[in-house]
């Protein structure tokens, strides 16, 4: 089963042909966020924008995906239709089962369908089939429709599609995943549109042998009972992230009212037992996972068309409760799961959605927007308002919201109200800890809460001091780095720390790898930097708004100053570590191996 060199399938969407190709590298990036990384160099073109359809869309997976517990993610890569800059994104489902079991390690994308259309891979067959008919369709209806058209077949089968967002090439579209999962910020979604590319089917139709020997048996063992007897894992079955929502509010660190305020009493209505204790309907996961930690609740309408009552099963977690609950101050179950109901089948990023229209909420409210722009009249807490809104973003039915899908800041810079949108390189995670957290999610790679442990170190040291806030984040980001290229779901960071993942990594037969973690990492970290430096990152192009100035948590108001000269040092590190690997060889290369 040991394989050094990485198998990528590379389909050309113009030609509707593809090619297998070995390429070497494994002991340099391991395989997920490196294997996109050293992709990208590869295919990409920097001098041409993110919308030619010569750019690739990347889709990898790591060395021990199909062999440990939990390593059920795949990291989707491309240039981002928000920022124009090298990107990644992360999701579960059964996509990373089905390439391991279609025996390839990534999939690249490149050119431009004729026509609308869904690309269907597998082991032995490839296949570009016209579904133009299928333009506009939501992201249920789609699903529902690949399902029929490409079932033959045994195995492990993924579906991707996209909604209207992406085929009007909105910077906040995302690519739905097995309905409950996403590649949701940066706008993947849009890259597939701009491909002409409704979905991607991956049939899983092989099979390959697993490891041999009792030491993968034996450490094969110990992390599953790590991740289904202890402690570690169940926070994630039971309430589920959305479990953060009392913690961060009781901690003054929950975003309300577009980050007007960072706690209320109102928190009562939607905490995490109470999605559960009305809207849970079951647990779900991803494949190769027994812990669990897709919640799915239901919301149950009534439609005129035919008079009858419908349900529709509609997964949550913290994040897209707190975008599309507090942050708009919505505060019932039922009324949050509707607008993500909604989201979900536009395929609107839900997080970057939701922030978005509480900016609009509150522009509206300063005189800045009117009806005209937003159709419906948006107010705090008015739920019914923010469903048909979000129907609205997600399709552009104007100029306005057009506008608003390319980004808030774009929004602001038109019609005003640049001082209170929440922007921390892209719409903010929902998680207002203080200015380390700032400063992080601002210059992050993903511009995601899990680019560092910023808002956890933030919640653990009132000081103020520069240096060893800075030096926490410069010393976590390899460890995460090395996750994602294994790849890892992050929330099982506390099972497989480098020591576990060295033994995993040996009793698969990566010897090489499993001695070299270390190096590894700070060499990925470097190349994936190296990609986004080359598509324009510049840490003192970004700005933080005026909002995140005002901001009370726990320890006080934020300091300007604090804020300021975090940014500033974080992101000359960033430039430094950048510049110091240029022309690096890496750990490692696969001879002697």
């Amino acid at each position: 089963m040991i394989r050094e060199e990485f198998r990528v399938l590379c389909v050309d969407l113009g030609t509707g042909k593809g090619s297998i190709k070995l390429l070497d590298g494994r002991n340099l990036v391991a395989g997920g966020s490196g294997l996109a990384a050293l992709l990208y160099d590869r295919f990409a073109n920097n001098d041409l924008s993110w919308d030619d359809a010569a750019q690739p869309l990347i889709f990898a997976i790591g060395p021990l995906t199909g062999c440990f517990p939990l390593m059920s993610k795949t990291v989707c890569a491309f240039r981002s239709a928000y920022h124009h800059q090298y990107t990644e994104s992360h999701a579960g489902g059964r996509l990373a089962h089905a390439l391991r079991f279609a025996d390839l390690d990534a999939l690249v994308i490149t050119g431009r369908a004729w026509r609308l259309s869904c690309l269907v891979v597998g082991g032995r067959h490839l296949e570009v089939r016209d579904v133009d008919f299928m333009r506009g369709l939501e992201a249920d209806a789609s699903g529902k429709l690949l399902r029929r058209m490409f079932a033959r077949g045994p195995g492990h089968r993924s579906i991707l599609r996209i909604g209207p967002a992406g085929e009007i090439g909105s910077a906040m579209a995302c690519i739905n995943v097995d309905s409950y999962r996403h590649f949701g910020r940066m706008g993947g979604g849009a890259v597939m549109g701009v491909k002409n590319l409704k979905g991607i089917v991956v049939q899983g139709d092989g099979d390959f042998a697993g490891p041999a020997g009792s030491a993968y048996a034996k450490v094969f063992k110990e992390v599953y009972g790590q991740a289904t007897s202890t402690d570690m894992m169940r926070k994630y079955y039971n309430l589920g992230t959305a479990a953060n929502l009392q913690g961060l509010n009781d901690l003054q660190s929950l975003p309300w009212n577009n980050l007007q305020k960072t706690c209320d009493p109102a928190i009562a209505g939607i905490t995490g037992e109470a999605f559960a204790d009305e809207t849970l309907l079951r647990n779900g996961a991803c494949s190769g996972c027994p812990v669990g930690c897709i919640h799915v609740g239901y919301v149950r309408e009534k439609t005129l068309k035919d008079n009858r009552y419908h349900y529709h099963q509609v997964a949550y977690d913290y994040e897209p409760i707190f975008a599309a609950g507090t942050m708009l101050g919505v505060t019932r179950p039922f009324d949050v799961l509707r607008i993500l109901d909604v989201m979900d089948k536009v395929c609107l990023d839900a997080m970057s959605g939701g922030v978005a229209l509480a900016w609009a909420t509150e522009a509206s409210e300063q005189g800045l927007v009117s009806e005209k722009e937003t159709v419906v009249p948006l107010k705090f807490g008015d739920a019914a308002a923010y469903q048909q809104a979000a129907e609205y973003l997600g399709r552009g039915i104007n100029d306005f919201y057009r506008l608003l899908g390319m980004g808030t800041l774009r929004a602001a810079a038109a019609y005003g109200g640049g001082e209170f949108a929440c922007v921390l390189g892209q719409e903010m995670a929902g998680y207002a800890t203080g200015e380390l957290f700032f400063a992080a999610q601002t210059l992050g790679f993903r511009h995601s809460h899990l680019d560092t442990g910023a808002y956890s170190y933030d919640q653990k040291n009132a000081r103020r001091d520069v240096e060893p806030a800075v030096d926490f984040l410069i010393a976590d980001e390899p460890g995460r780095v090395f996750l994602t290229s294994m790849v890892a779901c992050l929330f099982a960071r506390s099972v497989y720390t480098d020591t576990r993942l060295a033994e995993c990594l040996a009793a698969v037969g990566f010897d090489t790898l499993a001695g070299s973690i270390p190096e590894v990492a700070a060499y990925v970290r470097r190349l994936r930097w190296q990609a986004r430096i080359a598509t324009g990152f510049d840490p003192d192009a970004l700005t933080i708004p005026k909002r995140f100035y005002d901001v009370r948590t726990w320890k006080g108001p934020v300091s300007r100053e604090y804020l300021d000269v975090l940014k500033q040092e974080y992101g000359r590190r960033i430039m430094e570590l950048a510049a110091a690997g240029s022309g690096a060889d890496g750990p490692r290369s696969n001879e002697g191996s």
